[in-house]
């Protein structure tokens, strides 16, 4: 059932709807955002390198030393940052999907527009603030 209250017909007023400079600005963000996680990618996987070298190198009890983290959680550590840089890659790819489908800013669950403020903090998102207050709760 889809409710018309004063309050979705205010979320719905044209001036929502984001102009060329909005795109085009948000567009830049999300390209230079993707460049920054490719960026981090190839330093975490550079740096899994080196580990791994250290770690086939190494014949000390490193799970044992009091002085600093163990090569297997400083290993786990890295392993999350590439693991969050790859999933924020694809959060942006699709995002830039969406852009060039003309589907950007338009909230994925109700339809709405989804504000320019709520992009620019949050240049991925695909739900209006609304719907994603929803699905959190």
């Amino acid at each position: 059932m889809h409710d018309t209250n004063t309050d979705e017909v205010e979320l719905t007023r044209p001036d929502e709807v984001l102009d060329a400079a909005e795109l085009a600005e948000l567009e830049n963000l999300l390209l230079e955002r993707r460049q920054g996680d490719v960026a981090e990618s190839q330093r975490m996987a550079e740096s899994l390198g080196v580990l791994l070298s250290s770690r086939s190198e190494s014949t000390a009890d490193d799970e044992h030393d009091p002085e600093g983290p163990t090569l297997s959680s400083e290993w786990s550590r890295l392993q999350a940052l590439r693991s969050d840089a790859a999933h924020d890659i694809v959060a942006v790819d699709a995002a830039l999907e969406r852009i060039q489908r003309g589907t950007y800013g338009v909230c994925a669950r109700c339809g709405r527009s989804i504000g320019v403020d709520r992009l620019r903090a949050r240049p991925t998102a695909e739900l209006c603030i609304r719907c994603a207050i929803a699905v959190e709760s």
